[in-house]
């Protein structure tokens, strides 16, 4: 397999973390400025070049998300990502969309306003965003209470989301103390040894966040 990705991306992280948690072979084609030969394969395989994009065998397969159902469909190993009842892998695929549509979408945003030109920001849309990451901690913590992962007591698709997307959301508009269950929640992940690797590689270029990486984590 080779999945075309840079290691600072959250959607590349997410599919690093479901080819770490079981250990699956992979080529890392890494995308950076300035290498055209790799950036031509990307625009080949996929004309909207957006990243991640994982090859298998003549296939390609675009989309965090789907990339890892890909795999479990595909390349099952131990860590069960997806469940096999119906019902409790709606519950995986529902949090998995909170956290890429609520906590990243509106963390986005505001990273991608900060490198506006002044004339061209919308204060407003930031302004919105930050409501949003309130009102998405808020109903996160409740839900984290008495749940040891995202969709309940096993690490799924909806905890490869959760990892990358509640690590730069908390850089970008804190998690307070006022939600101590996602906090907590944070550092669990923090300390899962796949989100940990992608993470540690992932260190060399905290450059270039545009806000400025704090100094932890």
């Amino acid at each position: 397999m080779k999945l075309y990705a840079h290691p600072f991306s959250s959607y590349c992280q997410k599919a690093l973390i479901a080819l770490y948690e079981n250990d699956l072979p992979f080529e890392f084609r890494m995308l950076e400025p300035g290498d055209e030969h790799v950036m031509a394969e990307l625009e080949a395989l996929w004309p909207i070049k957006r990243f991640p994009v994982l090859v298998d065998e003549g296939r390609t397969v675009m989309e965090a998300s789907i990339i890892i159902e890909y795999l479990a469909l595909h390349h099952p190993g131990p860590v069960k990502l997806i469940p096999e009842d119906a019902r409790a892998a709606l519950d995986v695929r529902l949090m998995d969309r909170f956290f890429d549509n609520y906590i990243s979408t509106p963390q986005q945003k505001i990273v991608i306003d900060s490198i506006r030109k002044a004339e061209n920001r919308d204060r407003q849309g930031v302004a919105e965003a930050r409501n949003m990451l309130d009102t998405a901690y808020r109903w996160l913590d409740g839900v984290m209470k008495e749940r040891e992962w995202a969709a309940g007591d096993t690490f799924s698709l909806a905890d490869c989301a959760a990892a990358p997307d509640l690590f730069y959301a908390d850089w970008t508009h804190p998690i307070g103390e006022e939600f101590p269950n996602v906090r907590a929640y944070r550092q669990r992940l923090l300390e899962r040894p796949s989100f940990a690797r992608a993470v540690d590689e992932a260190r060399p270029y905290r450059h270039l966040f545009p806000l400025g990486a704090p100094d932890r984590d």
